[in-house]
């Protein structure tokens, strides 16, 4: 079973979407710090406040997908391009806040507090990429979260030359 969290297309600049529960939001810019002991780049969960997505197109909109699984996410069968995972841990008495860069999308996600795995897949990164600025949408993305223990961070699939880049220049540093 699943209950959907989000389903609409986010609207971003410079390919940011975060999803955040402290005060000052989540990614400020440092890849380092966002990213720190991970091997993706796709997924900076290395800070306890948030998430940071890194979205393959620059500026325009991307369908987002978000839900809540009530078991560990099975194989998707080849239907996603990219697909990695990575571990949150949602504190009591938090509100996870949406947020792109420069506020083009921003609203709350009503989450349970509690452990979570992470899984983001996404299709159409190279056209994202290619098509930063192109009307309409080229790359999509869901976002499936279901209660689990703590894991390092993993890299599921990797079949676009854009996920590839961001693996090796952002991720990679654990």
């Amino acid at each position: 079973m699943e209950r959907v969290l989000l389903d609409e297309v986010i609207q971003t600049d410079s390919g940011q979407l975060d999803l955040s529960w402290g005060e000052d939001g989540c990614f400020d810019g440092d890849f380092d710090r966002s990213y720190q002991g991970q091997v993706n780049g796709l997924v900076g969960a290395a800070l306890p406040k948030g998430v940071h997505v890194n979205l393959a197109r620059r500026s325009g909109g991307s369908p987002v997908r978000m839900v809540l699984l009530d078991a560990p996410a099975g194989s998707d069968d080849g239907q996603w391009e990219d697909v990695v995972e990575v571990s949150i841990t949602l504190p009591e008495g938090h509100k996870v806040a949406l947020s792109t860069w420069a506020g083009e999308n921003t609203g709350t996600i009503d989450i349970p507090p509690g452990s979570y795995r992470l899984r983001v897949s996404a299709k159409g990164r190279d056209e994202g990429h290619a098509g930063e600025f192109a009307e309409g949408t080229v790359d999509d993305y869901l976002l499936q979260l279901w209660t689990a223990p703590w894991q390092p961070d993993a890299i599921l699939r990797t079949g676009s030359d854009d996920a590839r880049y961001w693996h090796q220049e952002v991720g990679s540093r654990r």
